[in-house]
């Protein structure tokens, strides 16, 4: 999280329903199992569902059993809480010209292959005495 960005305490319920929406992108599996917990200005332990935009961090405030209401209650998610896929691709539609989505969501431009190497900086100078270890004859092991 960048420390300079607005920070946002606010319950699910009333937020917008655009952030709302990007929330189920980015939590398409439900929001329980990513709860945090912090302590509140008043000293009371709470818990919430961290979400980052370009301008705000947000802590929607729930607990694990409201978490999973929400979910349950919800159209856009199947029976066994998944967000469903015509929602999905209708979402990541509607959203994807929104860079700080599309890093959580890991479609950034550079993310082809997802093997954890930078493509560009591949040395092209490979060591040419390697052999294919498909090439190489029982006798020679």
């Amino acid at each position: 999280m960048s420390g300079n960005k607005l920070r946002v305490i606010k319950d699910y319920e009333k937020l917008p329903k655009e952030i709302q929406e990007q929330i189920k992108l980015t939590y398409p599996n439900g929001f329980s199992q990513h709860l945090i917990t912090f302590t509140d200005k008043d000293g009371k332990l709470v818990s919430a569902l961290p979400f980052e935009t370009e301008d705000k961090y947000y802590l929607v405030r729930m607990t694990k059993q409201e978490a999973l209401d929400i979910v349950f209650a919800d159209d856009d998610f199947d029976e066994d809480g998944i967000l469903k896929d015509a929602v999905k691709e209708e979402f990541s539609d509607k959203y994807a010209e929104l860079d700080y989505l599309n890093e959580v969501l890991g479609n950034s431009e550079d993310d082809f292959d997802d093997d954890g190497y930078d493509d560009d900086d591949l040395d092209e100078d490979f060591d040419d005495d390697v052999e294919d270890v498909d090439n190489i004859d029982d006798e020679d092991l």
